[in-house]
């Protein structure tokens, strides 16, 4: 369309806002940054998509400022509704047939949105990039069938679906000949690849594997019910897989995991944990847990910390509970304060902490290979080692040409924040 990104403090003629909605936090963040963009660019046409556009259309709309609202399934044809709603600004934004137009009288021009029921959610768009980033982000899949009672995201994306094994490939490829040198595999329940075209997700890792010219993939999140022993074992003796796992847990009680109706008890995830490290003792393990959730009484929770407290992981992802309109969860009597949600937030994110220090302090004085990323002019460098480790090159060593290169290094002791490990000289 001829559309370029806006300079810092240019004004933009187009602001497109990608939502989420995954807690009530997310929620407010994403209306504050829809005001936020609104006022910083009078007279700009918005557009407001994502999670939270899919869940809550009208009250988007109804936002002073907003031009177009577009749920899951339209988010692929975002450009065309574009294009439509853009040139034909003398009033009404038109995106199509069947669609409900808004008023939004504060500012003389209708709003329209389009969104379409979880079962109607059928789209899947494209994408593999990296904006301004080192590593690209290759999407695989989107959508989950799991329906956890605390959790919007199927009614938010819809049903698992995904593209073809050789579709993917070929992003991989075009990756590779623009210099691309790792792949981060996105979705929502990347594990449940295949629903749609009958092939599986060890088929995809394999294929993706082959593509020579990209050195490294990570993959951003599996389901521990959906890694196989033969997932596990190809990973390790694989080319290009590296040995770093992110691995949503929400809960180390029994209780609480049949509460959240999760689809594995805590013995399946501490087996998977065991056998990934049998096979890559290296290998970086994040987990997800959630505190606070309805049902997760202070015994359950100690379950939890005494639980991840004996796993051999390395950091914990730690997010309180949120209550989501709609979801069974609702109907489980016992609440937690947020006073508590606190408490134990923090509890988990000092283990974290502790687990982490322990990890990064195993490799001091060894050599590891580093992918490195853009800086600021004048700023320390930083990337990541094959098992996750971040590694700081200090600005007096840092050199423009380092950024997207595999380097060998030695690495030394921790930085100033004990968020990375210094290069030693």
């Amino acid at each position: 369309m001829g559309v370029v990104t806006a300079a810092k403090g240019e004004q933009a003629d187009i602001c497109l806002i990608n939502t989420c909605s995954v807690t009530d936090v997310a929620d407010h963040k994403c209306r504050q940054a829809i005001h936020r963009l609104v006022r910083q660019n009078p007279g700009a046409f918005v557009v407001v998509t994502g999670c939270y556009a899919q869940l809550e259309p009208e009250r988007i709309s109804k936002i002073e400022g907003v031009d177009l609202v577009l749920g899951s399934n339209e988010k692929a044809n975002l450009v065309q509704f574009l294009s439509e709603g853009f040139v034909s600004r003398d009033g009404i934004a038109t995106v199509g047939e069947g669609d409900t137009a808004v008023g939004n009288e504060a500012q003389g021009r209708a709003v329209k949105c389009k969104t379409e029921k979880t079962k109607d959610i059928k789209s899947f768009a494209p994408s593999c990039s990296r904006g301004n980033r080192t590593r690209y982000f290759l999407k695989v899949q989107d959508g989950c069938d799991y329906f956890c009672t605390y959790c919007t995201i199927p009614y938010a994306r819809g049903f698992s679906r995904n593209p073809t094994i050789a579709s993917l490939v070929a992003q991989a490829e075009e990756a590779a000949r623009e210099g691309g040198k790792e792949i981060v595999l996105t979705g929502v329940n990347i594990g449940d690849f295949g629903k749609t075209t009958g092939e599986s997700f060890i088929d995809l890792v394999k294929a993706l594997d082959a593509v020579e010219a990209i050195r490294r993939y990570r993959i951003s999140s599996l389901e521990p019910d959906l890694i196989s022993d033969e997932l596990i074992d190809y990973c390790a003796q694989s080319r290009a897989f590296m040995p770093h796992y992110h691995i949503p847990l929400q809960s180390g009680s029994d209780t609480v995991l049949k509460l959240m109706h999760r689809h594995y008890d805590r013995q399946l995830f501490a087996d998977k944990i065991h056998r990934i490290k049998e096979v890559m003792p290296d290998a970086f393990i994040g987990v997800d847990v959630m505190v606070g959730c309805r049902g997760e009484t202070p015994e359950c929770f100690e379950e939890t910390y005494a639980f991840l407290s004996d796993l051999d992981v390395t950091q914990l992802h730690v997010f309180p509970y949120s209550e989501r309109p709609g979801t069974s969860a609702l109907k489980i009597p016992y609440v937690v304060a947020d006073a508590d949600k606190k408490v134990r937030s923090q509890r988990l994110l000092t283990l974290s902490d502790e687990k982490t220090h322990a990890f990064y302090e195993h490799y001091k004085g060894t050599e590891a290979e580093v992918l490195f990323e853009k800086a600021p002019r004048g700023k320390a460098m930083h990337g990541f080692t094959k098992n996750y480790i971040r590694v700081e090159l200090p600005a007096a060593m840092a050199r423009e040409e380092y950024d997207n290169q595999l380097m060998k290094v030695r690495l030394g002791d921790f930085n100033h924040d004990k968020t990375a490990l210094i290069i030693n000289h």
